[in-house]
């Protein structure tokens, strides 16, 4: 037995040694390497895929999930309402509720008025902005970076912490006292909208710290060839900003002028503090929708006074909505641009 065991193992190890000549000949055979990298391609492909798609389906969840909440109940009725078998589609859809809102709202008048408010600083904003951002980029001048922090400080600190001199000083606006010494006393710029249009036109309005920033890193980006080649041409500083870079800068325009207009159509923070009128800005005019329909046509209940204000607030998103669709292929290729160049 002994003999026989003594006499197998030689055996037994040339088979494991064949065995794994054959698995060694077949880990390296060029066919099976491929086949297993492009398993092993394929694999990660599908696990980022799957990362991807809950990472999107989250984040359209968190972001269009109140939305279109908001857009179905604006066609509830009190029927559909009170029905706690009804979730999203309504079985009596219903245009009262905008009807009602439209009314309140004086809504063609309303937002006529809000989106000429809005366009008017967006356009100052643009060209200030841009030509600021500009002087940033190209030109040398003392305290240029002392200058540019405070450009800075103007995106990080929050607006908050300025309201009140914000108020003070446009509740008795007075130019180095020269208002009052001609007048007798200062002036009251409140309840209207040249505040903003004040702060706007000296730079300081509503973002316009990112916006320049913006500008300044896009025109950075653009090579200097373009200003000499113009220059030796006869063209002056004005005619090169205006004329060349300017159109050069078409992208950061598009993005900035979209931001700004969004921006200032959606601002309450403004129009509380300067006391704008309702009839200006229209998403001040939204918070009141619900207390005046109370009060106008009887109806108490919360729950419906809700959908009065969905449909207000559905209204007041499609003209943002059709903008941002008419110039969606400049502003994604403007927001690539500046946030690549320079």
């Amino acid at each position: 037995m002994e003999k026989a065991k003594t006499e197998g193992k030689p055996v037994i190890k040339e088979k494991l040694a064949t065995a794994s000549k054959k698995y060694h000949e077949f880990m390296d055979d060029a066919q099976f390497v491929n086949d297993r990298q492009r398993w092993i391609n394929n694999g990660r492909k599908f696990i980022m895929f799957l990362f991807k798609l809950v990472i999107i389906v989250g984040v359209c969840y968190v972001i269009l999930g109140p939305v279109i909440g908001i857009i179905s109940s604006s066609f509830f009725s009190d029927a559909d309402n009170y029905n706690p078998m009804v979730y999203l589609i309504p079985q009596a859809p219903t245009l009262d509720r905008y009807k009602v809102a439209m009314q309140y709202l004086n809504y063609w008048k309303t937002m006529f008025s809000s989106l000429l408010y809005s366009g008017t600083l967006m356009v100052i904003q643009v060209f200030i902005c841009s030509m600021v951002g500009y002087g940033f980029a190209r030109f040398d001048f003392p305290l240029k970076k002392i200058l540019f922090a405070l450009v800075v400080v103007m995106i990080v600190i929050p607006t908050h912490t300025i309201m009140l001199p914000l108020y003070m000083t446009f509740a008795q606006f007075d130019v180095f006292g020269l208002i009052k010494l001609f007048t007798g006393s200062a002036i009251n710029l409140l309840s209207t909208p040249v505040p903003m249009y004040i702060m706007t036109f000296f730079g300081c309005g509503l973002r316009s710290g990112l916006y320049i920033y913006i500008f300044n890193q896009f025109f950075r980006g653009l090579p200097k060839e373009i200003e000499e080649a113009a220059l030796v041409d006869g063209a002056s500083t004005w005619y090169t900003y205006l004329r060349i870079m300017l159109i050069n800068a078409l992208p950061s325009v598009v993005t900035v002028a979209i931001f700004s207009l969004v921006w200032q159509y959606n601002d309450t923070f403004y129009a509380k503090l300067f006391l704008i009128s309702d009839s200006i800005v229209i998403s001040k005019k939204i918070s009141t929708i619900e207390a005046s329909i109370s009060n106008v046509e009887k109806i108490l209940d919360p729950n419906i006074l809700e959908l009065y204000v969905d449909a207000g607030i559905v209204l007041i998103m499609i003209p943002i909505v059709i903008i941002y669709i008419a110039l969606q292929k400049q502003f994604i290729e403007g927001v690539e641009r500046s946030g690549i160049v320079g």
